[in-house]
């Protein structure tokens, strides 16, 4: 491992089958926590490549509990998370109200690591109980139209490395990794960001997989997001557009107004008042600009028809009635 840090500092890269080994070494136990700590690092001063992103997804992917939801062809939105700009849980609303639009939804998420609620934080605030059993999963996605894969339960290399990635309390490669390793592996995504290079590695990446829809969401501003503050540059199968809030129909909001609040408790009554169609204008307005994001990849359709299927799931209750029906069948 010494070597390879050595390498790092000199600002070498990995091929794809190194960085599948060093990943693999890691999760097995077999590399110090200073080691571990000291390669996290590197990939926050420095950009990750297209092989070292694609290296550290095999090992990842290998290890993984993988779970089979083919036949019900979901779709993931899913953020890297790392963008400092701590929103509220946006993604993991529109995931939601894109449930409600009668898509079918694999949620995958985690605990904060740079942020004060990661999507783990605030379903597990709401009662809601994490599981990797396939019959309560299909279940839920079957009559809520969505489940949530937790996942240090479908990734359970990543024991290791977790206290680690706490202590660091900065993003690293495992923000990257994170929707990228889905352990449904689902044909659509909706994705989020956190920098321009990492947009293009995942368009590389999404571009060599057969069947695959999506879109790669980066606002010009930083957020790992649609966040209507500004322009965001959306990649998908026919190419790359730069997206204003007019062409979601919806008004432009400012950094205030998408916050997240300071605390886990702040981050729940967002979250709830979202879902109850008692938040403000604008919370309300940037998770449907996602949730349209999504619907648009994966039933094929304009931007402005998604947002109108959109804002109906969420102000009919539609979107509520599945995160609760999601907790009855917890």
């Amino acid at each position: 491992m010494k070597e390879i840090l050595n390498e790092l500092f000199e600002h070498k890269t990995l091929s794809r089958k190194r960085a599948h080994d060093i990943l693999t070494a890691i999760t097995a136990g077999e590399v110090n926590d200073s080691q571990i700590a000291a390669f996290l690092t590197v990939y926050g001063m420095r950009s990750v490549t297209v092989d070292e992103l694609a290296g550290f997804r095999d090992a990842m992917l290998e290890q993984a509990l993988l779970i089979d939801l083919e036949k019900y062809n979901p779709i993931d939105l899913c953020g890297t998370g790392g963008d400092g700009k701590n929103t509220f849980n946006i993604s993991t609303l529109a995931s939601f109200v894109t449930a409600g639009s009668g898509v079918k939804v694999a949620k995958h998420g985690n605990y904060g690591v740079s942020s004060v609620s990661g999507s783990s934080n605030v379903m597990e605030s709401m009662g809601f109980k994490f599981t990797n059993d396939f019959e309560t999963l299909e279940k839920q996605i079957d009559q809520a139209n969505i489940c949530f894969l937790h996942a240090p339960l479908f990734h359970p290399a990543m024991k290791a490395v977790a206290p680690i990635r706490r202590a660091l309390g900065i993003k690293t490669f495992f923000n990257m990794l994170g929707p990228l390793v889905n352990p449904a592996r689902p044909k659509l995504q909706s994705v989020g960001v956190f920098n321009l290079q990492l947009a293009r590695n995942y368009e590389y990446l999404f571009q060599n997989e057969e069947g695959k829809r999506y879109a790669i969401l980066h606002a010009h501003d930083g957020y790992d997001e649609v966040s209507l503050t500004g322009k965001t540059r959306i990649a998908g199968n026919i190419g790359v557009v730069d997206v204003k809030p007019s062409d979601f129909s919806l008004d432009k909001l400012t950094m205030n107004q998408i916050s997240g609040g300071e605390s886990l408790e702040e981050a729940a009554t967002i979250f709830k008042n979202v879902l109850e169609n008692k938040a403000t204008a604008a919370q309300k307005s940037v998770v449907i600009a996602n949730a349209a994001t999504a619907i648009s990849v994966a039933q094929e359709m304009p931007l402005l028809m998604a947002v109108e299927k959109a804002t109906e799931s969420l102000e009919s209750g539609k979107a509520l009635e599945c995160f609760e029906k999601l907790l009855e069948l917890n």
